[in-house]
């Protein structure tokens, strides 16, 4: 059993055993259709091959969503399907979005509100949705107070100040309007429990200095997601009043992997191999020791706080009525302009 510091509760795995155990299911659904083989081990006979000489850059911003290309990486799973594979951080949405339409990467993978946003902004350079890389899970999304704060419940945070993440590409609103996929998520569940959005104000804040605020008191709460859950915990005791993806966000879509309609249609094959190899990591990344090795790199974390975080659900197949969750909340709460229909958007 691992030591964690005073004042904070261990952190699971998996925010349920009902999560690990569909993810068990997963993993051995791809395990026969590999053949009974592990997800990463052996041939890929069978499986889509690129064309010769196949090479596809992605864009990526460091977090939990995107372990799975780590996964790929380190299990030769992309090499398997004949596809050379670069992975490329960026600061931001914003640039990813950029190295995405200029040509500069074929693939980014990304939170469905900001690039459903981009996707309404530009309807000149379409995108299409490739795979649905991370679903929410319990817990892995949280409004977190001080220890000796006097808010207890959702009820209490009426008129209170939340620490959020600054925008990347939805623009903030000061009169309270949800300008992410966090606060579209938290304002549905405050909305369930008879909280009216429009009562909290929701403060952007650099996302290295949101501990730092509730810390000092600049903020009554922060809404944060992993690894900031465990390093409020560890460093303050953080205590939860709010899970984001709860009642109608319960197993939300949060991130996926886009390409550009045109990108799409140019190199069909060797996106088809991708998304298979992708779909065997997925797999492969709902269990821990896969998982533990890859979230050191995609998220840049230690290993010892991959081991204690928790995490979603990395999905094996992708729903088009799920995602067509995201964008109708975005919609509903202001975040998008007009309704989008995301059943246009998907490679097939």
């Amino acid at each position: 059993m691992k030591v964690v510091a005073a004042g904070r509760r261990p952190v699971r795995r998996w925010a349920s055993g009902r999560a690990r155990i569909a993810a068990g299911c997963a993993a051995a659904a791809v395990v026969l259709l590999a053949g009974c083989q592990l997800p990463g081990s052996g041939s890929s006979a069978g499986s889509p091959q690129a064309p010769a000489g196949s090479s596809i850059t992605v864009a990526a911003v460091r977090g939990v969503g995107n372990a799975p290309l780590y996964v790929a990486q380190q299990q030769g799973l992309f090499r398997q399907a004949g596809l050379a594979v670069h992975i490329h951080l960026y600061p931001s949405v914003k640039a990813e979005l950029r190295a995405l339409r200029n040509g500069v990467a074929g693939v980014a993978v990304g939170d469905y509100a900001n690039f459903f946003y981009a996707q309404e902004q530009d309807r000149e350079a379409p995108m299409v949705v490739l795979a649905d890389g991370y679903d929410a899970g319990p817990n892995i999304m949280e409004v977190l107070v001080r220890p000796d704060s006097r808010i207890a419940s959702p009820q209490d945070l009426q008129g209170k100040t939340i620490g959020t993440a600054q925008p990347q590409l939805i623009p903030h609103d000061p009169g309270g309007k949800p300008y992410s996929l966090d606060t579209v998520a938290a304002s549905s569940v405050l909305e369930n429990d008879g909280v009216q959005p429009a009562s909290v104000n929701w403060k952007p804040v650099p996302a290295g200095n949101l501990i730092g605020a509730l810390r000092w008191g600049s903020v009554d709460a922060i809404l944060v997601t992993e690894p900031e859950i465990f390093q409020a915990e560890s460093q303050l005791g953080a205590r939860s009043v709010l899970d984001a993806c709860s009642g109608a966000t319960v197993n939300l879509p949060l991130a996926g992997y886009f390409a550009t309609a045109s990108y799409a249609k140019q190199h069909r094959e060797a996106l088809v191999a991708f998304h298979a190899a992708l779909m065997r990591a997925q797999a492969s990344a709902n269990q821990p020791a896969p998982l533990d090795n890859a979230l050191t790199r995609s998220a840049g974390m230690s290993r010892e706080t991959a081991s204690l975080i928790t995490v979603g659900v990395y999905p094996t197949s992708l729903k088009v009525a799920s995602l067509q969750r995201v964008a109708n909340l975005m919609a509903f709460y202001g975040a998008l302009p007009r309704p989008l229909d995301v059943s246009g958007m998907i490679f097939r």
